[in-house]
């Protein structure tokens, strides 16, 4: 999708996860997004924003992914209508009316979901087997060509996914048998088993690899929807991968793992103390370029060829990493042990080393330049790949001075969040200065929603409390004033009036900031069974039919634009 800065667009971003509808398990899935996607349309919104759909492990987190290509199943709507291939009584049998009210009661609870979910894929596997591989049906076809368009990844992730399972399905290799912790050394395994527990492993792998064909069926189907309503689907490609993941297991030579990723200290987060001190390592490791160049980086083609596949717009998750990435000399497991240690202290026990930027740090001209030429090469590539599909770079964080006019010359709009864009007095800057070429919002997933802030900045015990909400008053344009820990529904709408009047091409708001809820999807720094768990307490469905929720939109919905590239 073109992106013309001359024609406004407003959107929505909802995590998957968070969403619900009357059928769902415990968990958001390709009808809840469907809902979704016709919800935006009847009220005026141009673009429905999602996080990563990438396949999680025992973390929840869809930027610490145990595969760069695979979509979690979680997201799958097992349904027959949805799933032709499950039994019409598999539903009954495997899920009883009590589990299924646990489920869709309060935040997903992944360790009773997962489960649950691949049980019934593979009940429709097994049906397939029966009904069109073994027939040789034009779906059989159709499954085999998934598997050849898709064999420069899909191979090693079966096989991965079925090691998994034979050690309690955690994804952590370094832990396996020795001749399971590569993709050579396991399929070597594999070939000397016996033959009736090679066609066990073979099996396993079939069902991993029918899983991610259903699920880019259904998300291809949902890109599709999307188009016909007139709404544009936005994803999401995160900068890494997790270091337990198929990728890193299958593809080492593009990996350093001696380092872990993340970014640096900054004012903003402070979750923890470690985060305070040293920063937050995401433990996901450090890109290898110049083999990925050896093969054109063929595997970062393929993440974006398959982003394209299911959206129309994709953001980058952490742009700043193609430019220089921070990295840690020590796995986030052991972050405990640096916590109270000195510079020196830590240097003595890594051998020499300290959190640092990677290729070269910023600190000489002859650095930038060469950091920006670097980050804009990797990025043409990107965008080559992504063909029709446009590209959004999140820039948010310690962002180097060259970084937003290399993404403006490249025609890839960045961020613009309003507690980030200050004046020299520490106002923020009004947000018709923002640049056109720009995706203006209140705050990503990483940060609490305007009420939740406003509530925090309204206790007594908030130093920058009160300045902040003056600033925030200010920018809004609101002369009445605001006592309450509560935002005024009037304040609220205002605010976000203020949001989609900025001169950006793209105004989004997080679900959440429409509807004026505290509910955070994600704590930056440390692990918490809260993170990426949270969903919206009502469904779709039913989001017209709240008193609440209905007058939220309509106060907000003046302020959306109309314009020509929808019709609405």
């Amino acid at each position: 999708m073109s992106i013309d800065p001359t024609k406004k667009l407003s959107g929505l971003l909802t995590p998957v996860f968070a969403l619900r509808s009357q059928n769902d398990l415990g968990i958001g899935d390709t009808e809840a997004v469907c809902q979704m996607i016709d919800w935006c349309a009847a009220h005026r919104f141009d673009v429905l924003q999602v996080l990563p759909i990438n396949e999680t492990g025992d973390d929840n987190s869809p930027y610490n992914a145990i595969s760069s290509m695979a979509i979690d199943p979680t997201t799958i709507t097992l349904s027959p209508k949805w799933l032709p291939d499950l039994p019409s009584d598999a539903l009954a049998r495997l899920v009883p009316p009590d589990l299924l009210e646990e489920l869709r009661r309060g935040p997903v609870k992944y360790r009773k979901v997962k489960p649950l979910k691949m049980a019934l894929l593979r009940e429709a596997c097994a049906c397939f087997i029966r009904e069109h591989w073994m027939k040789e049906t034009p779906r059989a076809a159709a499954f085999r060509a998934f598997l050849t368009e898709n064999q420069d990844w899909v191979a090693d992730y079966a096989l991965f996914r079925t090691l998994m399972t034979r050690h309690g399905n955690l994804p952590v290799w370094e832990d396996w048998p020795v001749e399971h912790q590569t993709s050579s050394r396991a399929r070597s395994w594999v070939m000397a088993l016996p033959e009736s527990e090679r066609r066990q492993v073979e099996d396993s792998q079939f069902f991993f690899a029918y899983a991610q064909w259903i699920a880019r069926e259904q998300w291809v189907a949902v890109k599709k929807h999307a188009g016909e309503r007139k709404v544009f689907l936005m994803g999401d490609i995160p900068y890494g991968v997790g270091r337990y993941s198929a990728d890193v297991w299958g593809q080492r030579a593009f990996f350093d793992l001696r380092w872990s990723c993340g970014a640096p200290p900054e004012t903003f987060f402070k979750p923890d103390v470690f985060t305070e001190k040293w920063g937050q390592n995401w433990g996901i490791p450090l890109y290898r370029w110049d083999w990925m160049r050896e093969d054109g980086c063929s595997w970062w083609r393929s993440r974006v060829r398959g982003a394209a596949a299911a959206f129309h717009y994709f953001r980058i998750d952490h742009v700043l990493g193609f430019y220089r990435i921070y990295a840690f000399p020590w796995k986030p497991q052991d972050n405990w042990i640096y916590t109270e240690l000195s510079k020196d202290q830590a240097k003595a026990r890594t051998g020499g080393y300290l959190p640092r930027f990677w290729l070269r740090d910023d600190d000489t001209p002859e650095h930038k330049k060469s950091n920006c030429i670097h980050g804009e090469e990797l990025l043409r590539m990107v965008l080559n790949a992504a063909g029709d599909t446009g590209v959004v770079a999140e820039d948010l964080g310690m962002v180097p001075d060259y970084v937003r006019p290399s993404l403006l010359q490249m025609g890839i709009p960045g961020f613009k969040i309003p507690i980030f864009e200050r004046e020299k007095d520490g106002s923020y800057r009004n947000s018709e200065k923002y640049a056109p070429l720009s995706v203006a919002t209140l705050g990503t997933h990483d940060h609490e929603p305007v009420a939740a802030l406003w509530k925090r900045w309204s206790d007594p015990k908030c130093q920058e409390g009160a300045k902040e909400k003056q600033h925030l008053l200010q920018w809004a344009d609101w002369k009445a004033g605001q006592a309450s820990s509560e935002l005024d529904p009037a304040l609220h709408a205002a605010i976000c009036g203020k949001l989609f009047a900025s001169s950006s091409w793209l105004a989004v708001l997080m679900i959440t900031d429409l509807f004026a809820e505290t509910t955070r999807f994600n704590v930056p720094g440390p692990m918490s069974d809260s993170n990426w768990a949270e969903r919206l307490p009502l469904a779709v469905t039913d989001f017209d039919s709240d008193p609440t929720y209905r007058a939220r939109v309509q106060a907000v919905e003046k302020f959306l634009p109309r314009t020509p590239a929808t019709g609405r």
